[in-house]
């Protein structure tokens, strides 16, 4: 680039002592230039990379040709400048400017260039993946850090010293660290969240202190948590990081199982019981028949025989009203088959009587 330019401004010499029309040649000439160069990358790279099975490089090459030809006309027109030998404080002045545009140009490639990746990779991935909930992160990270490193060129750009003021930003950083650390212990469970993804968006939760609800948005301080109730619970990552959560659609599959306990009369026919549990459960249409449904004979109990039926779900959430229904019909069909539900009864027997009680008329 160093000798193109000094080779721009030995052609513009030839041209004669006006300085106006040496700088307007030169300008022309790094416009030719980049439209030289935006033509190669748009028609002939860009033929070239559209032969491999990836899709990122072909956007990529999209995105540079803009960039480059503003670059070569930004580089002109700070030749130019120089030709037409303004005074220090204007060619300060100038130059600064054309240097923070060129800057910000690079900048939006960049950031555009991530988003690109970062969208095609989502793509190929997918919403299940554990890495899915961290390209936002990371993609917020990234626009960050390149931000930050584009002001800084901007600063370079126009010749300020910022030393001082990395050192003053390190020292605000760490009293504001000390200020924050409960913000800090969040942000930084909530990183380690959407790392590990324990859950995601649209999963059944349930907290370690009995908060049960339907996760609504991860947040990098807090997650929000939707209950059956409609009431909205926000809750800070650092408590969630350190506390055991259970996810109802966790697992290999979306599926929940429920349990539905009930006790019979002693006495009763334990097939009989088994029968009329299985039918119940087939009757519903919301149970799955794969896994098909199971009963077990638990234990005796004090008053009474001691079942469980165990039914797989679609849907956790559906689990209260399935529950419900799954309740009364075994209750109808109890009844319909003369199937005895006892409830707990206590025999007291006296074995002697004082030898002093009145027992009055």
């Amino acid at each position: 680039m160093q000798e193109f330019k000094e080779q721009i401004v030995v052609w513009a010499g030839i041209l004669g002592p006006n300085i106006y029309l040496k700088a307007a040649v030169a300008t022309l000439g790094f416009i030719l230039a980049g439209k030289i160069a935006e033509l190669l990358i748009s028609k002939v790279v860009l033929r070239i990379v559209s032969r491999s099975s990836s899709n990122i490089d072909d956007e990529l090459v999209k995105l540079l040709h803009r960039p480059i030809f503003i670059s070569f006309v930004l580089t002109g027109l700070a030749v130019s400048t120089r030709i037409l030998d303004f005074s220090e404080t204007a060619l300060f002045i100038t130059l600064g400017a054309l240097r923070t545009i060129a800057i910000f140009v690079w900048y939006g490639f960049f950031r555009n260039a991530f988003a690109t990746i970062l969208t095609l990779i989502s793509g190929r991935i997918g919403t299940r993946s554990s890495m899915s909930s961290m390209l936002p992160l990371v993609e917020t990270v990234a626009r960050v850090v390149m931000l930050a490193l584009a002001i800084y060129f901007v600063f370079l750009a126009w010749d300020v010293d910022v030393t001082a003021w990395l050192a003053s930003a390190g020292i605000i950083g760490l009293a504001l660290s000390f200020a924050a650390k409960d913000t800090l212990a969040n942000l930084f469970a909530g990183v380690a969240i959407a790392a590990d993804t324990p859950y995601k968006k649209g999963d059944f939760i349930t907290l370690e202190s009995g908060e049960r609800g339907m996760v609504t948005q991860i947040g990098l301080r807090s997650t929000r948590m939707l209950t059956r109730d409609d009431v909205e619970i926000t809750v800070p990552n650092g408590i969630i990081g350190n506390g055991k959560i259970i996810n109802e659609a966790g697992g290999h599959s979306a599926k929940h199982r429920i349990r539905v306990a009930v006790g019979v009369a002693y006495g009763s026919d334990v097939d009989q019981i088994i029968a009329v549990l299985n039918a119940v459960a087939l009757d519903n249409e919301f149970v799955c028949k794969t896994p098909a449904p199971r009963v077990r004979f638990r234990s005796f109990g004090d008053s009474s025989l001691d079942f469980e039926l165990l039914v797989w779900i679609e849907r956790s959430i559906d689990r209260g009203r399935i529950l419900h229904e799954l309740n009364c019909s075994v209750y109808k069909r109890f009844s319909q088959d003369g199937i005895v539900i006892p409830f707990p009864q206590r025999d007291l027997h006296v074995r002697s009587m004082p030898s002093d009680t009145i027992i009055a008329d």
